[in-house]
């Protein structure tokens, strides 16, 4: 690794992170995890060949110690439970063919596949503080806002019809709330709204500042759409107070959760929050585009006629639908009146990716074996705050090229601390900089880097390379 002109500087801080380390009473569930070498990192094939061994360096290479990956706010590491599972999934398949839709196997921990989408639910309930009844593992995160949506967000043009977001929300929720509104034949100048800051320059949005613009256009609005955290700075947003003050004024509000889920301890049930969306490849660490999640309130997916009625549709909330969604008690009779599942389920469309919830449902293990999103909570709130005391100790030199745009207080934030830098043209020197000496965080352009030290798997001695390795990449782009 590069060094920084003054290491004694981090002598104290790196014990101090040997002693927390040895203090975690989660610092085990890192065993749980893959956690890539800086030679992994470094590889161009998927094994190193043994022929191209003769042209590395040894000394650039470390072939064996863990790279630093701050990086689970992007795509979580892979747990070693997974190949397991899936392995376990694919021998079912082989074995068993279309058998293993109904046949549960004596030998093997997963469910039959038609109930593989009951038990992911069941085990994600908790971390969104759910009944799991509420909760369905499904699509994907923007394709569940569309079915949200389609469900809830009924303009009338002469009435309540705009949707309020913030200014810098995630694209693609952008594009949604765009495609949305002219779907039904609406103007985006007139019918969207967004929320922006106009005293902060670091993008942060007080809940003053939302609930201004509620307040302003309550009137004529008819859905609200915001993320937990937020993706780019990392704020935590006060998800019960301004779901509270949208129901006070009559609005349907849906909370974007990809930043926050597995991150932040959520009780969407409590909270009353209408409904929610969220994908699972982040702190859930389901893997690269796995299967997403969706929560609706039972109050919203009431389903209030029998099966035998002769018509059913008049007994739940419009929605997109598709067979899956059917009560699973008749979903094989072929039956061409569309009875929901009660609850969240009833949104389902096709039969989910088998593959990709037995995925997900190995790393929820994981978090069962933590005890659920409290007490990894606990550990992010002081790992992040070390993080945060290891980037003080940075010269001054440093420490002039960037700050932290995140809030301070801890309440307001997850696991991630934004890094705005000062200079421009300088990110993309810094991340190869970083790259080259085995930490791996998240760039958003053009100058912002977002570290997030996961609880599951990073330590309190990531946050000290980190910070070193972040010294020694601003002092090298100053020469």
């Amino acid at each position: 690794m590069t060094s920084s002109p003054d290491q004694s500087r981090f002598s104290n801080i790196r014990a101090q992170a040997k002693i927390l380390d040895g203090e975690d009473g989660l610092h085990h569930l890192r065993g749980e995890f893959h956690i890539p070498t800086k030679e992994d990192i470094k590889r161009k094939t998927l094994q190193q060949e043994p022929q191209q061994q003769d042209h590395i360096d040894p000394t650039q290479v470390d072939h064996t110690t863990s790279c630093t990956y701050m990086c689970g706010n992007s795509l979580g590491l892979q747990p070693k439970r997974t190949a397991t599972r899936i392995n376990q999934y694919l021998q079912t398949w082989s074995t068993q063919g279309v058998q293993g839709h109904f046949k549960p196997l004596d030998d093997s921990p997963l469910p039959t596949w038609l109930d593989a989408d009951a038990r992911a639910a069941k085990l994600m309930a908790p971390i969104v503080g759910a009944d799991e009844s509420e909760v369905a593992v499904m699509q994907t995160l923007t394709a569940n806002l569309h079915l949200l949506m389609s469900a809830l967000y009924h303009p009338d043009p002469k009435g309540k019809h705009k949707i309020i977001l913030e200014a810098k929300a995630f694209p693609s929720d952008h594009f949604a709330v765009l495609s949305q509104i002219r779907h039904h034949g609406l103007n985006p100048d007139t019918s969207m709204v967004t929320i922006e800051s106009p005293y902060s320059d670091d993008a942060l949005i007080t809940t003053y500042d939302i609930q201004s613009v509620i307040s302003k256009h309550a009137s004529d609005t008819a859905l609200i759409l915001l993320p937990g955290i937020q993706y780019y700075t990392g704020q935590l947003f006060d998800i019960p107070t301004i779901t509270a003050f949208a129901h006070k004024h009559e609005i349907t509000i849906i909370w974007d959760l990809a930043h926050a889920v597995g991150n932040v301890p959520l009780h969407l049930h409590d909270w009353d929050v209408d409904a929610a969306a969220w994908c699972t490849y982040k702190y859930l660490n389901g893997g690269p585009g796995c299967i997403g999640g969706m929560f609706i309130n039972s109050r919203k997916s009431l389903v209030t006629t029998a099966i035998t009625d002769e018509e059913p549709e008049r007994g739940y909330g419009n929605r997109l639908s598709g067979w899956w969604g059917n009560d699973k008690a008749i979903r094989f009779q072929m039956a061409t009146k569309f009875h929901p599942v009660k609850g969240a389920a009833g949104f389902q469309l096709s039969n989910p990716s088998i593959l990709d919830i037995t995925s997900l449902s190995a790393s929820l293990e994981v978090f069962e074996l933590a005890g659920g999103v409290q007490p990894l909570r606990e550990k992010s709130l002081k790992l992040t705050a070390f993080l945060e005391q290891c980037l003080s100790i940075l010269s001054e030199d440093a420490k002039k090229l960037f700050r932290i745009i995140t809030p301070s207080d801890p309440s307001q934030r997850g696991a991630q601390l934004s890094l705005l830098l000062a200079a421009d043209n300088i990110l993309n020197s810094v991340m190869k900089h970083l790259e080259e000496n085995g930490v791996i965080v998240d760039e958003r352009q053009p100058n912002v880097i977002r570290v997030a030290p996961a609880p599951l798997y990073n330590s309190f001695a990531d946050c000290v390379t980190f910070a070193e390795v972040f010294e020694s990449a601003l002092l090298a782009v100053q020469k």
